[in-house]
């Protein structure tokens, strides 16, 4: 079978070129030979909003939203969700592969034993205001990590690289649940690695007595469903700024904090947030057959679909 192009006829000049098709795309690089004259340039793509642009190969997720296929590397998430646990999910992601038994517990007690954050970082957070805006918090609070581990930006060394990759799966529970008890004015909690990786996400935002916490069971795995399902964020705009940011060869702390700043607008993880508005104002499972009712009347909208 010949190799799949696309023939394109200039009819500024009248002539005709021959682009590579690879996996229904075209290179916008190969666009450049097509010129009005000598002088030109080369013709270029406009997409502002990306609408139409892939900016990079992905191994990691296949989307079709018609079918409601996701998948991770190949995974149906229905699947994942159903037998493994986020930091499994996530092992895969950077892996490639599910880990094994022995894998697993090496991966978990990595990651369970960078949960901790400094205590000045704990300082940082109670220099807040009372009522700052979580995400404002969180997007300041891990652009600070940078400043406690210098050799983060030695992005081309791929032990130093996984070593920030583990801390940021650590410590941004633990930069959260410290953010939602300061708009509360509770004092923060410590992480209990005893605990599952959304368990004690669950302790250090909701423990409130020195007994030791013990999460809820269908919340802590419909949480951990919750990450799982947010697991890779395809190209999404935070996607875009993490990749963008990164590319400078900056340390992983401060391209987060810029994907957290984009996930911080109305548009983009604002959409959680309606989600939550929603879940209140319905208030009780027997409020729940009204409320889709009215949306169907088309008095509402049901947020969190589409």
């Amino acid at each position: 079978m010949s190799e799949p192009t696309l023939t394109i006829i200039d009819n500024r000049t009248e002539k005709s070129y021959t682009l590579r098709i690879e996996n229904g795309t075209v290179r916008a690089m190969d666009l450049r030979q097509i010129k009005s004259d000598a002088d030109d340039f080369g013709l270029m793509t406009y997409d502002p909003a990306l609408m139409n642009t892939a900016s990079t190969k992905s191994a990691i997720t296949f989307i079709d939203g018609d079918k409601g296929i996701l998948e991770y590397r190949g995974y149906p998430v229905e699947q994942l969700a159903e037998r493994c646990n986020f930091l499994e999910v996530a092992y895969l992601i950077l892996f490639s592969d599910l880990p094994d038994k022995e894998q697993l517990a090496a991966w978990t007690y990595d990651v369970t034993h960078h949960t901790f954050v400094h205590e000045n970082i704990k300082t940082l957070m109670q220099a807040f205001r009372y009522d700052a805006r979580p995400m404002g918090m969180f997007i300041s609070t891990v652009a600070a990590l940078s400043s406690f581990y210098p050799d983060a930006n030695k992005v081309s060394d791929a032990d130093i690289r996984l070593a920030q990759i583990k801390r940021l799966i650590a410590k941004v529970p633990t930069i959260a649940a410290y953010t939602y008890r300061h708009n509360r004015g509770l004092r923060y909690i410590y992480p209990d690695n005893d605990l599952s990786y959304t368990g004690n996400f669950l302790n250090m935002m909701f423990k409130m007595t020195d007994v030791k916490y013990t999460p809820n069971q269908a919340l802590e795995h419909a949480l951990d469903v919750l990450f799982i399902l947010h697991a890779d964020h395809e190209q999404n705009c935070s996607t875009n700024a993490m990749r963008a940011i990164g590319s400078s060869c900056v340390d992983p702390y401060s391209a987060m904090a810029g994907a957290a700043a984009a996930l911080y607008g109305p548009l983009h993880g604002g959409a959680n947030e309606e989600v939550l508005k929603m879940l209140s104002r319905i208030d009780h499972p027997r409020n729940i057959p009204e409320f889709i009712q009215r949306v169907k009347n088309g008095e509402g909208r049901l947020m969190g679909f589409g």
